[in-house]
């Protein structure tokens, strides 16, 4: 079977989640099928890796309107394919009109939906308009729907009921468990004087620390993890991995708010550029806490990749992430209400400050956290599963 698969992100260009499941599920799936991987950005030297960029004459034109462009170009370039296999609403129209044009089946990921992200407005104006159009087209158009989580699948339902239940397929994220596990700890990196990027931020390794590591959108919660972080025991130190903001006015935001903390307090370290695997696996493995404040959350693949390096999860109970953390046993889950900002907020603090605290549960959680991750979210599996989803349509 030869399959392309179509998507915005691809290494070494990925900033979020879904660029990370592309990449391993692509990874995976190789070793069972044909993979062409149909992406943007800048030129890959990867075989079957085909990039496309935009008509030089919409250099000017609203964000929306060149990916649309970018689409057809993928949809006209895709060749002898058998299934064509798009992911968010940047491919969705080349995955739709591929199809169509070549006569083949069109399977969509959806990784989150615009009708339950409103705040892209504030980042796309009218744009919002255009991918909130051209998702629901590719949606109730395709003809397999994947879901990430079971959560994920009644989202899709609510946002588009006019899909059948029976064409949404759920298949869950994944995580490797081989490159993503426990490091070496800060202490023994210190005692043994080797490089450690926690030394070189300046974390003391004799106080408890809590991390958190995204981007800084609406939908991950950053400033509700800041306001939380005011409530902390005094010695918790923070590494907040947290950078490529949406707008200025969330950056402005983040950065009066991260400031203000540490004109209070000491231990706040803001890591604003994108680190390398290898560092944020020294942090997530050094850290009693890994935090994750999402107000919308399909899985969350973050919370898997702190798991999978043995640490606890502090959550926020939405979307699919129930599916991954589970409440009292790799972590901590802290109801969301929208209505009560407040709340959340301090039930974040209380949790960590509860946790932390208890350096059994810290140790218990971060084992069980692994082993679930190991055993639950292996991506051999997740590839099997999709490749049976599109035998189940030819």
């Amino acid at each position: 079977m030869r399959i392309a698969m179509l998507t915005k992100e691809y290494p070494p260009e990925i900033y979020g989640g879904a660029g990370v499941h592309v990449t391993e599920l692509v990874r995976y799936m190789r070793q069972l099928e044909h993979v062409d991987v149909h992406c943007m950005g800048g030129p890959r030297e990867e075989q079957d890796v085909y990039v496309h960029g935009v008509d030089p004459e919409l250099s000017d034109a609203n964000g929306s309107i060149k990916t649309l462009s970018t689409g057809l170009r993928m949809a006209h370039s895709l060749g002898n394919v058998e299934v064509v296999h798009s992911h968010t609403w940047y491919t969705g129209l080349g995955g739709h009109v591929g199809g169509l044009l070549h006569g083949i089946p069109h399977v969509a990921t959806a990784h989150s939906l615009e009708p339950h992200r409103p705040w892209k407005r504030e980042q796309l104006g009218g744009g919002y308009d255009v991918s909130s159009w051209s998702e629901k087209n590719a949606m109730e158009n395709a003809d397999a729907v994947i879901a990430v989580s079971a959560k994920m699948k009644e989202s899709i339902l609510d946002a588009y009921p006019a899909i059948d239940p029976d064409r949404i397929h759920v298949v869950l994220n994944g995580i490797d468990s081989e490159l993503w596990q426990p490091r070496p700890t800060f202490e023994a990196a210190v005692e043994a004087g080797n490089r450690s990027v926690l030394t070189e931020l300046g974390v003391d390794p004799n106080r408890p620390i809590v991390s958190f590591v995204g981007r800084i959108t609406r939908q991950k919660g950053v400033p509700h993890l800041l306001k939380a972080v005011a409530h902390l025991d005094p010695e918790i130190q923070v590494v907040l991995c947290a950078g490529a903001p949406d707008t200025p006015e969330i950056e402005a935001e983040v950065t009066a708010l991260v400031e203000a903390l540490q004109a209070e307090r000491d231990g706040v370290f803001w890591v604003k550029e994108m680190m390398e695997k290898p560092a944020l696996q020294e942090i997530l493995s050094a850290s009693d806490a890994f935090l994750c404040p999402s107000i919308y959350e399909p899985l969350g693949i973050v919370n898997l990749e702190a798991m999978a390096c043995g640490t606890a999860v502090v959550a926020s109970d939405v979307g699919g992430i129930p599916e991954v953390v589970v409440n009292g046993e790799t972590g901590t889950l802290v109801h969301y209400d929208e209505n009560d900002a407040e709340a959340f907020e301090r039930g974040l603090a209380e949790a960590t400050n509860a946790l932390v605290a208890d350096k059994d549960k810290v140790r218990s959680f971060g084992e069980a956290g692994r082993q679930r991750a190991v055993t639950t979210f292996s991506w051999a599996t997740i590839a099997e599963q999709t490749v049976d989803v599109y035998k189940s349509l030819l």
